[in-house]
């Protein structure tokens, strides 16, 4: 190597800046060795290496960078002030160079501190001594714990950061001592006591380990136990005499005692008269206390009818001071809460739960906790922020766009921002006093019931919970969940009362002279009124019949026309005016539905010059925050044109901004009526005095069905303001007929549906548990609602149980001719399965019930009889259980089944095919047969006359006609039979299912070849010649079973019987092949960045990997992104840049991939409908937009509604913030500062004003 030529360097003269350092280079591992000579001052570093061609170049000297950097710049050197510069620069030239400066560390934490002696009576100081404290390393990056210190960055505390651990989260208990102790499998228990091994191996002789000398502790038990029984006697006797006295008085001091001798373990005391009568006693009175303690209910259904009178003695300050006298349920709710516990309040809506919210809030304000209320839409989160910020002032507002006061005590949020908050272990959950889930029914939808579930689950224990729901029947069972996953006690208000009754209408009008066509189908009490509903089909026939006759035909469609409607509406409105019956709210199933009818009602108005006016400079102060272009929206001049004569719209289409100026409007009532959505009712608390339904049928994005009882209630439940009416009215329109008495009845009075879990793995689920050891994602899927049916505490009671009950089971005896016993067992079992497996699909099948008809002759094996031949008399009909009655051969005087065959157990007949041949006389006995004692069926069938078998036999059962001989027919088919056992000892000829009874399935083929293998296998075990054969299977019996179900519970509570295991490891699968984590599951790079991203995290991560948002311009990549949160269908073809065009092959191309991939690890999700959720409609409508083109000219652009895309750019924001986050820890700035512009060009104008509510 030295051969090479080696080039010299010149370089400087030692200066004052080099150190007495030389690098010497080790090979090209890029490794170096400092040498620390003290170089000779004149003479210059030389470079030391192992490379020909020295080391790699070096940074410039100091002087020279500032050299260029100072002096030779004219942008730094200015022409005049040359004195202040040469200052500023002789201030950086003549700094003193302090190389130890960057060996600084900053200090570990002190892992011990000193605690003082005192002396106890004087106080003195004696002593110091040193304490170790526990925990001092840890922090954010490695614990969970709630001791670890706080995060100093404001920015950090309040989202939490990706490195951050969560919190643990409550009822996750850290591992207990008992629990790494039973860690592994392959360590076992030792008992000192039992079973211990006395033969060394390779030993004949062992040890004798027999009681020699427990002889004396014996006697100490004894002794003992002797003492508590005679203080038993001594008690016992007084007690007898109070007894007869009628006090139970001796019970009381007598608990405590006998149960610590229970303790002592003395179980076998001398049964003396006084200790039985004792105990007896005692076991009364403690087993019930024993079984309540094991079986821990933890939702408490809450009593809500009895009266609640010392509430202001309970609480003679309350944290909140209402203007009104509470209600029933929120008395119990709120003396719930000063205790701090848990509530589930179900109620129906504006029956006041909100009070409980506010009740909490008050409370951790006194406190000076913090509360956080979820809720899962933004638009309801913005009006809780107006109520509460005008109730309590402190108050702020997290949602993706919107960060409002986040320090203040209350804080308003969506779940998916607290769900990513608790994985961040943001500092905020330390504080944390409540959280407030409103509107849990939404844990039903099934995209993001999941969030819900991911929330409750990660709370940690200090945090208590008040969730807030409409009526839902199984809120003790949800709430038995939450308790359990959470170790608390959850108290379950449910109040079916509403504080406005309502009353339900059919409605036939149609013009002016029929307006008044208004039936009542459902009272306030709650009674259907079927006089009601006929009264409204006469009503419609005799219209219809007119009309029929003038056209000539059947009015038989679904639809009406435009016109038709118009006029329903129109008398309808006219009728509620009249009526004083406004404001209304009319719930239509589609958008279009909705612009239709108010856009039809153009001759309506409903409001006085005063309100026109009060309405007029409303929207104008509202809209006032808009640039003039899109204050001449087409939707904006429309809705003031409606919204002038009273009418309104209320759906996702219309502009955010809009949507809260009609609902700011509505409940002042100057709205009268408003054409919304299901979505109305489902988020904003607005109520009206009258609900009208336009149909009652709703497409839910698969087809059209009728309303749910629960979506029903929940819109009818709009109607009735507190305070303002005395009942709602609720009307259903008949515009094409009356709808089905019995879909009615359902919808109005059928269960609300129930909570079910939506619950589901997500990556970024998966992701951020495994970010953390402590944390398995196998925890959070057994704590889910979906596997709530799992009781592992009982189960582990069951275990512990069935263990003791092994161990007390006499051991095997499988010496010698046995040896070969439980391989046995193991056959019979396995060909007992297969055979019951095969006479059920024969059963099943119609050859195999034609067979099995009267007459046929089977072979029958159970307690009673074995391998005996009977003829079948009757087939019972019921499919389920199928039994026969049959006449069966048997031996004189077994025909009661008493003489118990000792191997009736042990299934001889599974080997021994040898049929039964009475030894005495033969006698016959008619039985009920199941399934499992029909053996085969034989290829014979005898002629008999079942009804006189049948009424024979039953007559002689009778005493009087006991001695009576057997009637004709019994005898010829009892000959009969014995006539074919004689003929045939070694065993009929039986009926095989695959030739004969023609079942071709691949089980039955399958089994029935088994079953042969099987059955030819019996013959060879040895066991079965053993004379004590049967009491010894009989004895394997006994404990495989106890076994079996002891491995079924074991498999119960492990994790293998978690029904989303198999997805997890799909998931897991796609994750590493992805290389998001390695093969041991530890996160990597690209995990981290998925970990950062909500939806779509998989396909982001890949496009922000491949570069593909590279080429493109900002506006482009806005655009493109766009696909991620754009949902619905569009007509109309984009037209893009070729880059974009590019861009979203791309896209689609990493999507077909991801997809494919999915598929190949096994999930169900095709690569079709994978890709298919991506849609690209509003690519065109985003670019523009970003480029600054006006709205109104956008909305040109495509059919999609404004509000929709409104929407899209709002969430869109959210994304390309996520991807800048992501861009900064892939740590590519270039792409981040793309997302900081894209997000720039589209945060302007209509889209983002701020709402009306947080102003």
């Amino acid at each position: 190597m030295h051969g090479l030529h080696l080039t010299t360097f010149n370089l400087p003269p030692v200066g004052p800046t080099d150190l007495p350092l030389s690098l010497l280079e080790m090979g090209c591992s890029g490794r170096f060795e400092l040498i620390t000579h003290p170089q000779p001052n004149d003479q210059p570093l030389y470079p030391q290496s192992t490379l020909p061609h020295g080391l790699p170049p070096t940074s410039v000297g100091l002087e020279t960078e500032v050299e260029k950097r100072f002096l030779r710049d004219p942008a730094w050197l200015p022409i005049h002030d040359t004195d202040a510069a040469f200052h500023r620069f002789l201030k950086l030239a003549e700094r003193d160079v302090r190389v130890d400066s960057l060996l600084h560390c900053s200090l570990s934490p002190l892992h011990s501190g000193i605690s003082v002696v005192r002396d106890p009576t004087t106080g003195m100081l004696l002593d110091f001594t040193e304490v170790l404290l526990g925990d001092t390393g840890i922090s954010a990056k490695n614990s969970m714990s709630l001791q670890r210190p706080p995060n100093p960055n404001p920015s950090e505390s309040l989202r939490g950061s990706n490195t951050n651990y969560p919190f643990l989260p409550g009822g996750m208990d850290e591992l207990t001592l008992e629990q790494i102790k039973t860690k592994s499998e392959l360590e076992e228990d030792i008992d000192f006591e039992n079973g211990l091994l006395t033969v060394p191996p390779g030993l004949k002789a062992g040890m004798d380990f027999s009681d020699k000398d427990a002889k004396t502790t014996k006697g100490e038990i004894n002794l003992l136990s002797l003492l508590s029984t005679f203080d038993d006697i001594v008690d016992s006797q007084p007690e007898a005499e109070e007894k007869e006295k009628g006090l139970g008085s001796g019970d009381a001091p007598k608990l405590p005692r006998t149960n610590s001798l229970e303790d002592l373990g003395i179980k076998d005391s001398p049964s003396t008269p006084g200790t039985t009568s004792t105990e007896k006693k005692d076991g009364g009175t403690t087993k019930p206390g024993e079984g309540h303690e094991e079986k821990k209910r933890w939702a408490i259904p809450v009593d809500i009818t009895s009266p609640c009178d010392d509430f202001y003695k309970r609480i003679p300050n309350p944290a909140f001071k209402y203007p009104f006298e509470l209600d029933m349920f929120q008395k119990q709710a709120v003396l719930r809460l000063e205790a701090h516990e848990s509530v589930f309040v179900a109620a129906h809506t504006s029956a006041g739960k909100t009070v409980v919210a506010e009740y909490a809030i008050a409370l951790s304000q006194k406190h000076m906790t913090r509360t956080i209320y979820t809720s899962p839409i933004k638009a309801l989160s913005n009006q809780k922020f107006r109520d509460f910020k005008t109730t309590f002032g402190d108050v702020g507002l997290l949602t993706g766009d919107v960060q409002l006061s986040p320090e203040a005590s209350c804080l308003i949020m969506t779940t998916e921002i607290l769900r990513s908050m608790l994985y961040n272990g943001s500092e905020v959950i330390r504080d944390l006093e409540w959280v407030i889930f409103d509107e849990v029914h939404y844990i039903n939808d099934a995209e993001r019931g999941v969030v819900w579930e991911e929330v409750l689950i990660m709370l940690p224990d200090h945090v208590s919970i008040i969730l807030l729901s409409a009526t839902v029947p199984n809120a003790v069972e949800f709430s038995e969940w939450i308790g359990r996953i959470k170790k608390k006690h959850i108290y379950v208000i449910s109040t079916a009362k509403r504080p406005v009754p309502l009353e339900h209408y059919l409605y036939t009008g149609n013009s002016t002279k029929t307006q008044k066509e208004m039936f009542l189908l459902l009272d306030p009490t709650g009674n259907f009124q079927t006089k009601g509903y006929y009264s409204a089909i006469d009503a419609k026939k005799e219209r219809t019949s007119k009309h029929a006759q003038s056209f000539g035909t059947k009015n038989a469609s679904q639809k009406t026309t435009p016109n038709q409607d118009r006029a329903v509406w129109l008398s309808l409105l006219h009728f509620l005016s009249q009526r004083q019956q406004t404001p209304v709210v009319a719930f239509t199933f589609s958008r279009t539905r909705c612009d239709d009818n108010a856009r039809s009602l153009t001759s309506m108005d409903l409001t006085s010059s005063g309100e026109k006016s009060e309405i007029h400079s409303f929207f104008q102060k509202s809209l006032s925050r808009l640039r003039g272009g899109d204050r001449q929206l087409p939707q904006i001049l429309l809705m003031r044109d409606l919204l002038k004569r009273g009418i309104a719209v209320h759906h996702s289409g219309i502009l955010p901004i809009l949507k809260e100026v009609i609902e700011m409007l509505f409940s002042r009532g100057l709205v009268k009526v408003l054409f919304a959505t299901e979505t109305f009712a489902m988020g904003v608390n607005m109520p009206a005095r009258t609900v009208v339904f336009d149909s009652i049928r709703k497409h839910d994005g698969t087809g059209f069905r009728n309303l749910l009882p629960g979506e029903y209630i929940q819109m009818a439940g709009r109607a009735g303001r507190r305070g303002l009416d005395a009942t709602g009215t609720v009307i259903i329109l008949c515009k094409s007929g009356v709808h089905d008495m019995g879909e009615l009845h359902v919808m109005m009075l059928g269960k609300p549906t129930v909570l079910q879990s939506q619950f589901r793995l997500t990556y970024t689920m998966i992701l951020n548990l495994l970010r953390v050891e402590a944390l398995r994602v196998t925890d959070m899927m057994r704590r889910s609602f979906s596997e709530s049916h799992r009781d592992t505490q009982a189960h582990e009671r069951q275990i512990g149980q069935l263990k003791q009950t092994l161990s007390s089971l006499p051991p095997l005896d499988t010496e010698g001719q046995l040896s070969d016993l439980l391989p046995y067992y193991y056959t019979v079992t396995e060909l007992r399965i297969t055979a019951e497996a095969l006479q059920c699909a024969v059963l099943g099948s119609l050859n195999g019930l034609k067979a099995l008809s009267v007459g046929r002759v089977v072979v029958v094996n159970n307690k009673q009889h074995f391998n005996a031949l009977g003829v079948l008399l009757q087939v019972s009909s019921d499919s389920v259980n199928r039994t026969f009655t049959a006449l069966v051969i048997c031996e004189k005087g077994n025909e009661e089944g008493g003489g118990d065959s000792p191997n009736a157990s042990a299934f001889p007949h599974l080997y021994n095919t040898a049929l039964f041949l009475p030894e005495g006389p033969c006698s016959h006995t008619v039985q009920k047969l199941k399934l499992q004692d029909v053996s085969a069926i034989t290829v014979k069938t005898l002629k008999v006359i079942p009804d006189r078998i049948i009424d024979n036999y039953n007559k002689r059962q009778q005493p009087r006609f006991r001695l009576d001989p057997p009637g004709q027919a019994i005898s010829t088919a009892t000959q009969e039979l014995l006539r074919l056992a004689e003929a045939n000892p070694g065993g009929v000829v039986t009926l095989d299912a695959v030739n004969d009874l023609q079942l071709k399935s691949v089980d039955v083929v399958e089994g029935t070849l088994r079953l042969r293998v099987l059955q030819d296998s019996l013959k060879d075990f040895n066991c079965i010649h053993s004379p004590t054969f049967s009491e010894q299977f009989l004895l394997v019996q006994e404990r495989m079973s106890v076994q079996e179900e002891l491995d079924k519970l074991l498999f119960l509570i492990s994790d293998q019987s978690l029904s989303l295991l198999p997805e997890y490891h799909q998931r897991i699968k796609v994750l590493q092949s992805l290389q998001y984590v390695d093969n041991s599951g530890a996160v990597q790079l690209k995990g981290r960045v998925a970990c950062q991203i909500s939806s779509h995290e998989l396909l982001l991560t890949e496009l922000l990997f491949e570069n593909a948002l590279s080429p493109l311009a900002p506006e482009e990549s806005a655009a493109l992104l766009s696909c991620l949160v754009f949902q619905q269908k569009t007509q109309v073809e984009p037209h893009i840049t070729n880059t974009l065009q590019e861009g979203i092959e791309r896209v689609l191309a990493v999507a077909q991939r991801i997809g494919e991939l999915q598929r190949d690890c096994g999930l169900t999700q095709t690569a079709e409908e994978f890709v298919g959720q991506f849609k690209f409609g509003l690519t065109e409508v985003v670019y523009c937009w970003a480029r600054g083109m006006p709205f109104a000219e956008i909305a040109q652009l495509t059919d999609v509604q404004e509000g929709t895309v409104v929407r899209c750019i709002q969430r869109l924001d959210e994304v390309l913030k996520e991807v800048r986050h992501a861009a900064r820890i892939v740590g590519d700035s270039v792409l981040g500062s793309k997302m900081e512009k894209a997000s720039l060009a589209i945060r302007r104008d209509i889209v983002f004003t701020a709402s009306l509510y947080t102003h």
